[in-house]
């Protein structure tokens, strides 16, 4: 009987690149992976968050480096991939939300969390997809989406436009470089507690509406994300491909 082995969740000799590092849902990717045996660049405009987290990865004896680099801008970040080693792990979590009613939007707030949360993801795919197909290089790709790309909500017209945005390009990326061995997915978190969501979450009452909205009756933590991006980087998860993991405490099964 040829009993079946356990696959890998290891990503030892793996490249990863994750955005948006230094805090947040960007931090606890860049540490799991790093745990996991990936050589991990963290990628931010904030270069004392990425020090201080590079030097904590580094001093628990794994291996990390970054990288101070607005993802927004496309000059800095083709000059970036184009003179960097090829990736294995692209996680895409740089983004942003402001809130507001359709009839208060204003324009440039949409103009800016759609160049952040879409255009962006797009433009650095494209260099980093090209350096895998170079490279014969079977990657996997990690797009940070939201519940939000599933459902709607008040006050969040635009953000929930980037995310369902995310969600088709997941999606066609995913068909488009199957053949090539290279998966696309998604992590569709609800509420976490971050440095983003802190200053909503302040407000009581949208905390207690919040949580109300969560069958498990809490808001995410970091750690919540981990394992689902250590899963999809790795080999486990080696079927899965146009793929979205909502980890949101059961909001979007109502």
């Amino acid at each position: 009987m040829n009993y079946p082995k356990l696959p890998s969740f290891r990503l030892d000799g793996k490249r990863a690149l994750v955005t948006g590092a230094g805090r947040g849902i960007g931090m606890g990717a860049s540490i799991a992976l790093a745990e996991s045996g990936a050589n991990v660049t963290l990628v931010s405009r904030t270069e004392k968050e990425l020090k201080d987290l590079t030097d904590h990865i580094n001093n628990q004896g794994f291996k990390g480096s970054y990288e101070v680099l607005d993802v927004n801008n496309e000059d800095e970040v083709s000059s970036f991939i184009n003179n960097a080693e090829p990736f294995d792990i692209l996680i895409n979590n740089a983004g942003t939300n402001r809130p507001a009613k359709l009839i208060d939007t204003k324009i440039e707030d949409f103009d800016y969390v759609m160049s952040l949360n879409v255009r962006s993801v797009i433009s650095l795919t494209k260099l980093v997809v090209k350096k895998m197909l170079d490279s014969n290089i079977k990657g996997s790709i990690i797009n940070v989406s939201s519940q939000m790309g599933h459902v709607g909500g008040p006050n969040r017209t635009t953000y929930c436009s980037s995310k369902f945005a995310i969600e088709g390009f997941t999606k066609s990326l995913a068909i488009e470089l199957g053949p090539d061995g290279i998966r696309v997915n998604a992590i569709c978190p609800t509420f976490i507690q971050t440095p983003m969501t802190e200053p909503f979450l302040k407000d009581e009452d949208f905390k207690k509406e919040t949580i109300g909205m969560i069958p498990i009756g809490r808001l995410g933590e970091v750690t919540d994300l981990m394992g689902p991006f250590v899963f999809l980087a790795s080999e486990a998860s080696s079927l899965m491909t146009g793929s979205s993991i909502l980890v949101d405490g059961g909001w979007t099964a109502r």
